[in-house]
This record gives C-alpha cells, structure tokens and sequence, in this order.
C-alpha cells in the first residue's frame, strides 16, 4: 500500500512558468472538471522538469481526449478504474469531478471501486472495465475476454482502450513513484 505519511520526492515547478504551447493545448481539454479549481497542477508542474516532452505528451493525451472513439463518460469510468488498481488517490481525486461532470452517478463510482466488477453497467461499459482490469492485472487479454469483449468495440476502439489505459499507467505511476501532493481543493473529495 502506498503511504499518504511520505513526503514528496519532487517538488511540482510552478505551472506559471509553463510554456504558452502547453498552456494552449490544456485549453483543449474537454468539460471543465480538470480545470480551474480542480486543475491537476502538481502533476504539470512535475511533468515541466522535462518540457520538451511535456508539450508532446499534453498534446498526445488532450488530442486522445477529444478524438478517442468512447464517450468522455466511458472515458473517466476507464480512468477511475486504473486509479483503483493502481491505489492512486491522486488521479482518482481529480477524476471523479471530471466523472460526474460526465454523468457517472455516486453508485457507480463506488462500483468502479469493486472487483471483480459488480453487474450495473451497460454491456459496453463492462466491456471496457473488464477489458482494463486484465490489461493491468494479466498485461494482456486473455483469448476468453478479447472473444467476449472485443465484438462491443469498433477496430479503432480496441487501439483507443490501449492507449486510454496506456496514458494512465503513466499517470498514476508518476503520480504514485514521485509522491505527488493532492491539491487542497480535492480535500473534500473521497478518496480510495
């Protein structure tokens, strides 16, 4: 488990200081639950001690956002669930605004905290949770969940739910390796 007790191992630059390339792409971002209060600016400003992939990988994960077959909604029910077996309270925090916003309800968050996954989503929902529950815990997908699941997504879409889950590897691992600080506004927002 990881612990809450430990100090960060970096301290986040301050995203003022982010180049005006990075600050457009972020506009991009759909809804309005990463930005504003709920901004993840620890997570940038640890991701500014390399700017010359910050801007690449911003660019990659906000076009992905806006571009990926799944819907915003699917996309953070996917996002939750990744925070959930990686134990990364940071991206499940900033997460669960973006999720309501995109009309995930209370029991399905808790829902998404279950495994294996309760009954209560659509066929394509769990087609992707269940997807990305092997994805992380097999690093792959078994022959008997790729037949079952793969014939509810398009072609495009299983090379979308990869690169969805793929980003936020990346994510909560930076997040977790590095010890990043959740931002005091997400106090209020239960945590794993």
């Amino acid at each position: 488990m990881i612990s809450t007790l430990n100090k960060p191992r970096l301290i986040p630059l301050k995203i003022e200081k982010m180049s005006k390339e990075c600050k457009e792409i972020l506009k991009r971002l759909p809804g309005d639950a990463l930005k504003g209060k709920y901004s993840p600016v620890n997570v940038l400003g640890i991701l500014m001690y390399n700017p010359h992939t910050m801007e690449r990988f911003l660019d990659y994960w906000v076009t992905s956002k806006q571009k990926m077959g799944f819907s915003m909604r699917e996309q953070e029910l996917v996002i939750l669930r990744m925070a959930f077996h990686y134990k990364c309270n940071y991206v499940w925090k900033h997460h669960v605004p973006a999720a309501i916003e995109f009309g995930v309800t209370t029991g399905e968050l808790e829902s998404v905290r279950e495994y294996p996954l309760p009954d209560g989503f659509n066929l394509r929902e769990e087609a992707l949770l269940v997807m990305t529950d092997h994805m992380i815990l097999d690093r792959d997908l078994p022959d008997e969940i790729y037949n079952r699941y793969a014939p509810k997504l398009k072609d495009s879409e299983l090379v979308d739910l990869v690169s969805l889950v793929s980003q936020y590897v990346l994510f909560t691992l930076m997040n977790n390796v590095l010890r990043v600080e959740v931002e005091p506004p997400l106090d209020e927002i239960v945590g794993l």
